[in-house]
């Protein structure tokens, strides 16, 4: 007897969000201690997908998902694979994290498909928001104008392009929080951005996610970052109806300094500040106006396991931005290393909505 479609269909689901969710686990908690025992947790199966891969083509009008589903679950399964061969012996991270990369190209392909698959839609929404039906069925079968959805404005091979979120649930007589999510050293707009798209998505907020202009974040030297990052934010301002109180600026590691650097300045046009995994000098509050400084909301979220910036940088910030009359939160994180999980967006749109 012949499978239904739709069965076939949710049989090919089925391990690829399972997949999903894992590479999300291993994204957030990899480690150069003990990563074979993180990929342990994070039950990489990469045999129910490659069985999903194989399945025969479906008929009408079912075959015309399978390019876009076929795309992301290989950039899954690429990423799988590859972890797992890091694993050795010997453990080579360099190789994970080169295997990761696959990671939001999986999402990038799959996300088109996340406004008409419920299992893809509640696949880009935060767990704890996954149950609730009144958002789910705002966010299906939404129409997709150019102004909406993922967007890149400029050539999508080039690193001076600019990925951005805007809810499909946009409302221009809503005004809107804008996030500017600065990417760590090496890294790219491009990759980062989808670690802030299921939390945006949930919320109702917009994301851009520019590029360095070199390698990472003019963090010493000639600052050619903040003019850019502010002519982007005009133009968002332009574009949208914007929050004029909910403007943050957000970056990991490289990114997260270049917060500090660049959201201190005098003029900067962003209200909120909060670095991950940041490194920090008490000259960056050498160098602040007071007015600046005063009432500033940042928040400062550092993970106890980061083995690249200890965790008294991030206190010794707490405690130096505070006496200089910033509004401080510091969030230290027991599991976090040196790395970035879409959890932490939850917790910096929570802390900038509240």
């Amino acid at each position: 007897m012949t499978t239904p479609p739709i069965q076939q269909l949710n049989a090919y689901l089925l391990p690829l969000v399972a997949t999903l969710d894992a590479l999300g686990y291993v994204m957030r908690h990899v480690d150069p201690i003990g990563y074979v025992h993180q990929l342990q947790r994070a039950n990489l199966k990469p045999e129910p997908l490659r069985d999903a891969l194989a399945m025969p083509a479906w008929p009408e009008p079912y075959s015309a998902l399978r390019p876009v589903l076929d795309a992301g679950a290989t950039s899954a399964l690429a990423a799988v694979d590859g972890l797992i061969e890091a694993a050795g012996p010997p453990e080579d991270l360099t190789q994970a994290w080169r295997a990761l990369r696959h990671y939001p190209r999986a999402l990038e392909t799959l996300y088109p498909l996340a406004g008409i698959l419920p299992q893809l839609n509640h696949s880009f929404l935060d767990p704890s928001y996954r149950d609730d039906p009144d958002l789910a069925r705002r966010l299906m079968h939404q129409p997709a104008p150019d102004d909406v959805g993922i967007i890149c404005f400029g050539d999508d091979k080039a690193r001076d392009a600019v990925w951005a979120y805007v809810p499909e649930t946009y409302d221009p007589a809503t005004p809107h929080p804008v996030v500017v999510a600065l990417h760590g050293g090496s890294g790219n707009g491009r990759a980062f951005l989808w670690s802030w798209v299921r939390a945006a998505r949930t919320r109702g907020a917009i994301v851009v996610a520019p590029s360095s202009v070199g390698q990472t974040w003019a963090i010493q030297g000639r600052d050619p970052d903040s003019p850019r990052l502010a002519q982007i934010l005009r133009f968002v301002q332009q574009r949208w109806t914007i929050d004029p109180t909910c403007i943050l600026l957000t970056g990991m590691s490289d990114g997260g300094t270049f917060t500090y650097t660049s959201g201190l300045a005098t003029g900067s046009p962003f209200t909120h500040l909060a670095p991950v995994a940041a490194a920090f000098h008490p000259m960056l509050t050498a160098m602040a106006e007071t007015d600046r400084m005063r009432g500033l909301p940042i928040h400062i979220l550092h993970g106890d396991k980061d083995w690249m910036f200890p965790r008294k940088m991030a206190e010794d910030a707490a405690k130096h931005f505070t006496a200089a009359g910033a509004n401080v939160t510091y969030r230290p994180i027991a599991d976090l290393s040196h790395t970035y999980g879409a959890d932490l967006s939850t917790m910096i749109l929570d802390w900038l909505l509240a």
